[in-house]
């Protein structure tokens, strides 16, 4: 029955369908709104096309490993396929509610104020907006303070994290209850301010628009870019914050190098923030100093290298399982 899903996706497109997948994929029963009025012939059409990517997506998921090929058919029966006709009877038993609608203020306003009709008062509505800030959001919906913007990262059933960003009217239960929403199908949420970028958008543009200029200058070729973020950039940052790792480094590290390549490449690029200077003047180099972006009072040292050593090896293992196996082999000419 229509009434038996607590999480519903409006929108059929490729964050929907992401989101149902991930919750399916934890046992929980989700619903896929089609927003759109359409023919019967075209609804047919979406409806078959949606059953076919979501089938070819679990049988792909299972033939990686992630679960036995039998479980296909009971992953699917956790999802339902619903036409714009039938929103009303399902938004109203509904507990949590993700827009997903096409990225303009236009078709936002559009289906929040219809959402707004259907769903019970103390439903939590969340956007899957990369552009538009709560606030601006949140003033088209009839409870604001149940409305918070959830930021998926593609493929939404497997990136774990969400970033969530609410709202000066957003109420704390809201963001406690979607937060804890996300950790049962193993999410990891983080919040972040009602500011533009949200986190990972922000920071991975500043990297994408620094390789394709890299690219444009002769640096490197596009290729040797790609293999150096795969097995530099992106596999250390996998085991470590970026904060924590200017911190383990050395906030002076960072300190000198951005004044080398403020000099030598663009001041306005890479201009230090205030905040870096700020560590600088203040002694809080990090780790050597027991304080910078994050505190390090009374920690065991010792243990916490440890720590990031066997996160950096985990990832050495993903990626190249030979290269952390070391050989028991004596050297050449060795045979003591």
């Amino acid at each position: 029955m229509a009434s038996n899903y607590p999480v519903c996706a409006v929108g059929a497109g490729r964050m929907g369908r992401g989101i149902a997948i991930a919750y399916a994929l934890r046992g929980k029963r989700v619903a896929i709104i089609d927003f759109k009025p359409r023919s019967q012939q075209q609804y047919q059409e979406l409806h078959t096309a949606i059953t076919g990517e979501l089938t070819l997506t679990f049988t792909q998921l299972a033939e990686l490993g992630l679960f036995p090929l039998a479980e296909v058919s009971n992953y699917l029966k956790n999802i339902g396929i619903f036409s714009v006709e039938q929103a009303d009877m399902l938004l109203a038993n509904c507990q949590l509610v993700y827009e997903g609608v096409p990225e303009t203020l236009e078709a936002k306003q559009d289906a929040l104020g219809r959402i707004s009709q259907y769903v019970a008062p103390d439903a939590i509505i969340a956007s899957t907006t990369s552009t538009i800030l709560a606030s601006d959001l949140a003033k088209l919906t009839s409870h604001p303070q149940r409305f918070v913007n959830a930021h998926w990262l593609n493929p939404a059933y497997l990136v774990p994290l969400v970033e969530i960003s609410a709202h000066e009217g957003t109420s704390e239960q809201t963001v406690n209850t979607l937060k804890a929403n996300l950790e049962a199908i193993g999410k990891v949420p983080v919040e972040c301010g009602c500011s533009p970028g949200y986190i990972v958008p922000r920071l991975q543009t500043l990297v994408m628009n620094e390789a394709a200029r890299m690219v444009e200058e002769g640096v490197a070729t596009a290729e040797d870019i790609d293999k150096a973020t795969r097995y530099g950039l992106g596999f250390r940052f996998a085991a470590i914050g970026v904060l924590e790792f200017i911190d383990y480094g050395g906030n002076d590290i960072l300190y000198h190098a951005s004044n080398y390549l403020a000099e030598n490449i663009s001041a306005k690029r890479f201009t230090m923030p205030d905040i870096v200077r700020q560590h600088m003047d203040e002694g809080k180099i990090g780790l050597r100093t027991a304080s910078g972006f994050l505190s390090y009072e009374g920690l065991d040292l010792a243990a916490y290298r440890r720590d990031v050593l066997s996160r950096v090896l985990a990832m050495l293992q993903l990626v190249d399982p030979q290269q952390t196996e070391v050989s028991s082999t004596k050297t050449e000419g060795n045979h003591e």
